[in-house]
């Protein structure tokens, strides 16, 4: 078998375009700056295709991060170096790939949809999901919900419901001085009781003192870990702030397209357990699984992966040392289901708070392609 062609198609789709503003956040020890979401508009989703002479091809979402967008050139690029290539041999090609970024002059995690895409070939070609490929440790992935409010009632109450549906966890999004931060904290335990996990995901607002005596509190609540505390490039006060405190500092999310160097946070000791999504590539998150594993810490895969939740879904029933898969409902435009707009028809679906893989082979995703090419408005 080999590669014939790599397309990414335009795949027009409500809410794709975010614009945001940023604000300074009061009550900090120092200026900190967070977004706000000011617009949110219809826009392209990129939609990946790697083709082969065997008539199998390779689907995944294309949208690989900021810090690894395909453009047209880059798309030239990958042609030129996978074209006429056997798909199957997805390590090679991952390593020609990966190690040849520098050479190339490509972002890390440029590589990642390609390489998902390679994932799909192999599943449809041995007539097998991905997990079964993998290996599968569970039938289906506890889920948490992330949760909101414009008070600390409100978002204790969108907890209450979380886990009144079913959430065996929820995270929160807490953009508050520390004091008013703790408040909240408190609220959200008090409404889900001692057997709901939940976390706190700071996205980097504390200096090293402010989250060094938030952690100390979310000790006290009996936290699932500590989100991003600090910005990831703080290396040093990272590891001070692993060593100082018991409950898990999760970490680096701003790095996730480059494993090499998360790799690296974990080994130094910046990170208890480490940050990872599948849009820069199934084989790097695996990769990085298994270092974590051995090094007895967990890896956590923020959403939604690839396809809408499905790459994610196949991955968490593959790897033993992770804990949860991450929805946001609509909160800020996320859902599973917004894949049926471009013409996916099994979307993942959240039963029970849990998730489980589809069956069918690859990465199980069902395209209704008639549908699909009446939202295409462009092509790299």
């Amino acid at each position: 078998m080999r590669i014939t062609n790599v397309n990414v198609h335009l795949v027009e789709a409500a809410g794709a375009r975010r614009l945001f503003d940023l604000a300074l956040l009061p009550g900090m020890r120092r200026d900190r700056w967070i977004h706000n979401l000011t617009s949110q508009q219809t826009g392209v989703r990129p939609i990946m295709r790697v083709r082969t002479d065997e008539g199998i091809e390779g689907v995944c979402t294309a949208d690989a991060g900021a810090a690894a967008t395909l453009t047209s050139d880059s798309l030239d690029q990958l042609r030129a170096l996978v074209v006429g290539e056997n798909p199957l041999d997805r390590e090679r090609l991952y390593q020609k790939l990966h190690t040849g970024t520098r050479w190339v002059y490509q972002p890390p995690g440029w590589l990642g949809p390609f390489d998902n895409c390679l994932w799909d070939i192999l599943g449809k070609a041995a007539g097998l999901p991905v997990y079964a490929l993998l290996g599968r440790v569970r039938d289906r992935t506890p889920v948490y919900m992330n949760i909101r409010g414009e008070t600390k009632e409100e978002a204790a109450d969108d907890a209450r419901r979380a886990a009144a549906d079913g959430f065996p966890a929820v995270k929160d999004h807490f953009y508050h001085s520390v004091r008013e931060n703790i408040q909240w904290f408190q609220a959200v335990r008090d409404a889900v009781g001692p057997d709901i996990e939940i976390m706190h995901d700071a996205v980097a607002i504390y200096t090293f003192e402010e989250a060094l005596r938030v952690g100390r509190v979310l000790e006290e609540l009996d936290y699932r870990w500590f989100e991003e505390p600090l910005p990831d490039r703080q290396h040093n006060k990272l590891k001070a702030l692993c060593d100082a405190l018991d409950v898990p500092i999760l970490a680096p999310e701003m790095m996730m397209n480059d494993v090499d160097l998360q790799a690296q946070w974990l080994i130094s000791g910046a990170a208890d357990m480490i940050r990872a999504n599948a849009r820069h590539g199934a084989t790097a998150v695996l990769k990085l699984a298994h270092l974590a594993e051995l090094h007895g810490a967990n890896i956590e895969l923020n959403g939604d992966g690839g396809l809408y939740g499905l790459v994610h879904a196949h991955l968490l029933s593959s790897i033993s040392n992770t804990s949860y898969y991450e929805t946001f409902g609509e909160f800020r435009g996320y859902s599973e289901q917004a894949g049926t707009e471009i013409g996916l028809l099994n979307p993942l679906d959240v039963i029970d708070g849990h998730v489980a893989p589809p069956p069918g082979p690859g990465w199980g995703a069902e395209w209704d392609w008639g549908y699909f090419d009446k939202k295409v408005v462009g092509e790299l």
